[in-house]
């Protein structure tokens, strides 16, 4: 003797925008990342550190504009430490430029600016980040300074 049961099925993650062109505006992630959100970044780059190809991920043109220039910057601040190209046998990297110790303009072994002279209130700002990136969402108070 059969018998039959309705089993229910288990609810599935629907992203809440579903006519969205690409995966960050379906799940309406659009200006709400950015270059320290490592695991959205890490689905977008390839083990070498390089981005995979559009066709691919299917984001569109502006979003793989923003996660390139986000991966770019993740990779200058260091936080993408497992994804870099392996070096051939017996190449040697060339040795990093030494930041000093509060990433200012200030030299380490001098008490002088190293770019702009002057009173502290009457510096120049310095450029921080992608243009590309002003409109994300800022958690500070500062605006920051993007460069042009």
């Amino acid at each position: 003797m059969l018998e039959g049961r309705i089993v229910e099925d288990k609810p599935t993650m629907c992203p809440p925008n579903p006519s969205g062109q690409c995966p960050i505006c379906r799940w309406n992630l659009k200006h709400k990342y950015d270059y320290m959100d490592v695991l959205v970044l890490s689905q977008f780059i390839r083990s070498d550190g390089g981005m995979i190809a559009r066709k691919v991920t299917g984001l569109c043109s502006e979003e793989h504009k923003k996660v390139e220039a986000c991966v770019k910057m993740a990779h200058r601040a260091g936080l993408l430490p497992n994804h870099r190209p392996i070096l051939p046998e017996g190449v040697v990297p060339k040795p990093k430029f030494q930041l000093n110790r509060y990433l200012t303009r200030w030299s380490v072994s001098s008490a002088r600016p190293i770019l702009k002279k002057g009173l502290k209130w009457c510096k120049v700002k310095m450029p921080v980040g992608d243009p590309i990136m002003k409109d994300n969402v800022r958690y500070s108070k500062k605006a920051l300074l993007y460069r042009q």
